[in-house]
């Protein structure tokens, strides 16, 4: 398996467990707002992954 696609899976993986935390602290506003910020970071270590890479020499 290649690296780029085990990073890819452990991407997925850290926003199932985003979504979770974020589930499981509706009604606390602190534990709320600290895991949507950590599900926002995944997301944006996501991007990498779906942007085309350009061919330089």
């Amino acid at each position: 398996m290649k690296n780029k696609n085990i990073n890819f899976i452990g991407w997925i993986l850290f926003i199932i467990s985003a979504i979770g935390f974020t589930i499981s602290s509706i009604g606390n506003f602190w534990a709320m707002f600290g895991s949507l910020f950590f599900l926002i970071a995944c997301i944006i270590f996501l991007i990498p992954f779906f942007k085309k890479e350009k061919n330089e020499r």
